[in-house]
């Protein structure tokens, strides 16, 4: 069960994040330089442990139909938040992401331990900076306390995505590579379509971009280390 053990890393930073956020709102340019560095991590992380595996999963029709439904899923989701409004959108949608994150990150595992052991390293930067926006966002509409209570509240999908993930090891190799494929897709949209487009929307400049690849390189050395 070591999925459901390293998904709390991550939970525990949703927590961390929301009491962060609730006590003091960190800056637009430190947090993009976030969401820049996280980006990098969780590229180099799909990049270097899923992408392999699902490449040598000598399926093509597994990879074909797994990574097609995970850019239906995540686009998906994406045209959901665009058509729901209020809190109870924004939180089911965030939920959502937080459950497919659990999901990836069980997949990963499956892989092998170090590439779930780097996911999650990746995947807690990520959750920690989200964490952050969506309290501030719901401290805007309820008391502070609320806000930081119902993000904490999110923080349990992911391992719940985690558990939901583990039946997937029983099944044979063709099964296997088109969860991962569906996995690394999801990985993808999230670094292209969320993480990247959310930093640039904040003020931008060449040390901030630079963490991209500043993450990228992190992970990559973890990774040597851990070889």
């Amino acid at each position: 069960m070591a999925a459901l053990k390293f998904s709390l890393i991550p939970m525990i930073a949703i927590m961390i994040g929301a009491l962060i956020a609730g006590w003091r709102t960190p800056g637009e340019k430190l947090v993009a330089a976030m969401q820049h560095l996280a980006a990098g991590v969780v590229f180099a992380a799909a990049a270097t442990e899923i992408l392999p595996l699902v490449m040598h999963g000598g399926s093509p029709n597994a990879t074909l139909i797994g990574g097609a439904l995970g850019v239906a899923v995540m686009l998906g989701l994406k045209a959901a938040e665009s058509r729901w409004e209020g809190p109870v959108a924004l939180l089911a949608a965030i939920g959502l992401d937080l459950a497919i994150d659990g999901l990836v990150l069980g997949l990963a595992f499956i892989a092998g331990e170090k590439a779930g052991t780097l996911l999650a390293v990746a995947l807690t930067l990520e959750v920690l900076f989200l964490a952050l926006t969506l309290t501030n966002d719901l401290a805007g509409r309820y008391r502070k306390a609320k806000a930081i209570g119902l993000t904490c509240a999110l923080a349990v999908l992911v391992p719940i995505g985690a558990l939901v993930a583990q039946p997937v090891a029983l099944l044979s190799p063709i099964w296997i590579t088109g969860f991962l494929s569906f996995g690394l897709m999801a990985l993808l949209y999230l670094v292209t379509e969320e993480l990247l487009v959310e930093a640039h929307e904040k003020p931008d400049s060449p040390l901030i971009s630079a963490m991209f690849f500043v993450g990228f390189l992190i992970l990559l050395l973890i990774e040597e280390i851990m070889a």
